[in-house]
């Protein structure tokens, strides 16, 4: 569905998507929309994408930060992977997602705590095995 029309808005929030999530990931989303969640993708692109990652108050390591900590709250574990992905493309060390990790644990719950360790092992995991 990427031959949907697009404007500025949609491209600066992709170029931001893209540098945080990765192509492979976003070229799923994008080549997995249709008709009816083309939308979402439109949404997403520009309002999380652009409107919020693009704003200057805050720097893209720290948006990672606060990312894992609220998705671990909501128990969305899709997600959760994709912005551990995220995290480390913005710089941050396994070591410091770790204290995320244990932060989440503290304020968010231990199973939540736990959980965000499995999905952070999963994905570390995926990563080394890429080489």
């Amino acid at each position: 569905m990427t031959d949907k029309p697009r404007d500025e808005k949609f491209e600066q929030g992709l170029a931001t998507r893209r540098a945080v999530l990765g192509d492979a990931y976003v070229d799923k989303a994008l080549d997995g929309a249709d008709d009816f969640n083309w939308a979402m993708q439109e949404l997403t692109t520009k309002y999380c994408w652009d409107e919020i990652w693009n704003r200057p108050g805050l720097d893209r390591r720290s948006r990672s930060i606060l990312n894992l900590g609220m998705i671990a709250a909501l128990n969305r574990s899709h997600e959760f992977k994709a912005h551990i992905r995220g995290a480390l493309n913005n710089g941050l060390t396994r070591e410091e997602i770790r204290e995320v990790l244990l932060q989440i644990a503290v304020y968010v719950g231990i199973p939540a705590g736990v959980d965000s360790f499995r999905l952070a092992r999963e994905v570390f995991a995926e990563i080394d095995a890429q080489g």
